[in-house]
């Protein structure tokens, strides 16, 4: 039932596109046929779609519309520097350069910042982020709070950084040996948890004490911003705006995948004050991505973001957008399922090794999970737990991370509340029979960010 607790869309419903459920015999036929991966079943086979966030979401009608006067030019496109401008005026940064996704910033940004056998010290890893951080030398080191490991902890900045691990890895290793702090904001493999200002403010002070760059994740800061606001004292009349602004003074950069905060379907974007790097990067946009002045994005969908980031940081907007996701998890919690306490922003994290206590971590609870759910209801969820977290690159060890998560992740303005009701139904009745799901093995594993394309069978 809803209440104020939940306000309603902010939006009308202006075009539909249908969708199908097809019944549970063909689903288990799809399931088996992935190889029990739920990145592997077809769209048209699935329900509800919370496989992702990235590039789901339903652009408006002035997005649309901007895409329609989109400048296509190879070189010095208007697009561009609507875009520019409009990242500058929200962002605060100096300078940006469009890539064809968050991953492509990711990729030039560890190339031009990393020197082989630096660590990048972070607040909890996320996949694509730490393979380019290793592939160009790096070592990634987990520095964020040892609370945000533990499920049932709520605390209402649980991505924050521990400065005491920081300043201890300072001190034992040498701020020379450190490329840059990694903050992310929010924390994805955490369940969405925010990082406070507060927090932030003291890693720079830090980092200045130390001559460190801080670059941040920036793929959900609009989410993180209205949990500053929501939770952090001094901020409640403070515009949406104005926070993720005061966020970014003190960073030097930012990697964006515009495929989620900016309400976009392709496109992100590096950010960076720094001239020295500023030219670095523009270089090396140039080999992998394409002109700087397009950097992998046509002008269209360079419009459409401009539009988005400016959407992005409405109040009525973003309010939904975490309720909504809060709905699906108070639900879940009222239940007795278990779940990542607090609600993140963008997605509801089931706790798998609570959920399926008769398996092992060894026998992939969060990958069975996730095909079990979609068995059970069509709905398509997402593995974030020993699978993603991969193997050690030195002794071929599996990663066990403490945490072993299923991610259901809300599209922006995509589903309704009857949807979320749809989802909470099929994961508490799979909860009751929760001692059915079979623990999986590798049938085919690939060598890197396995969870993409990994074929399994069930024990």
């Amino acid at each position: 039932m809803l209440d104020n607790k939940y306000p309603p869309e902010p939006f009308r419903i202006k075009s539909v596109e249908p969708v199908k459920m097809i019944d549970r015999a063909a689903r288990e036929e799809v399931i088996k046929k992935a190889g029990y991966n739920t990145f592997l079943i077809d769209s048209e086979d699935v329900y509800i779609d919370l496989l992702t966030d990235s590039g789901t979401n339903a652009m408006s009608d002035r997005q649309w519309a901007g895409m329609m006067i989109g400048d296509e030019a190879y070189a010095g496109s208007r697009s561009f520097h609507t875009l520019k401008e409009t990242v500058q005026e929200y962002f605060g940064f100096k300078h940006m350069i469009p890539t064809h996704q968050g991953r492509g910033a990711e990729n030039i940004l560890s190339t031009i910042a990393i020197k082989p056998g630096q660590f990048v010290p972070g607040n909890m890893y996320f996949t694509t982020t730490r393979y380019h951080q290793e592939a160009n030398g790096g070592n990634f080191i987990d520095i964020v709070i040892d609370e945000a490991h533990d499920t049932q902890i709520d605390l209402p900045f649980k991505g924050n950084i521990d400065l005491n691990k920081l300043q201890n890895l300072i001190d034992k290793e040498g701020s020379e040996n450190i490329a840059y702090i990694c903050l992310a904001v929010t924390v994805n493999l955490a369940g969405g948890q925010p990082v406070s200002m507060e927090n932030m403010r003291d890693v720079r002070k830090l980092c200045d004490k130390h001559g460190l760059k801080v670059f941040y994740d920036a793929t959900r800061c609009v989410e993180n911003a209205y949990f500053i606001k929501e939770r952090e004292a001094g901020y409640a009349n403070k515009s949406i705006k104005e926070i993720v602004l005061e966020m970014f003074s003190y960073a030097d950069g930012a990697t964006m995948s515009g495929k989620k905060d900016c309400i976009v379907n392709i496109g992100g974007f590096l950010c960076m004050n720094d001239d020295e790097l500023f030219m670095q990067a523009k270089e090396l946009v140039v080999v992998f991505e394409g002109m700087p002045s397009y950097g992998g994005m046509a002008g269209r969908d360079m419009e459409a973001m401009a539009i988005g980031i400016k959407e992005s940081v409405q109040e009525e907007y973003i309010e939904h957008r975490i309720k909504q996701v809060r709905y699906l998890g108070d639900n879940l919690l009222a239940a007795g399922v278990p779940i990542m306490e607090p609600i993140g922003g963008h997605g509801v994290y089931l706790d798998a090794k609570r959920f399926c206590s008769h398996l092992t971590q060894e026998q992939f609870p969060a990958q069975a999970l996730a095909a079990n759910l979609y068995v059970e209801s069509g709905v398509r969820a997402m593995e974030r737990g020993i699978i993603s977290a991969g193997r050690n690159k030195d002794t071929g060890e599996n990663h066990a991370p403490k945490l072993e998560l299923v991610r259901l992740t809300i599209p922006r303005r995509v589903y309704t509340y009857a949807h979320m009701d749809v989802v909470a139904k099929a994961v508490i009745a799979l909860h009751e029979k929760k001692e059915s799901i079979k623990g999986l093995r590798f049938v085919y594993e690939p060598k890197m960010l396995r969870f993409f394309n990994a074929r399994f069978e069930e024990i």
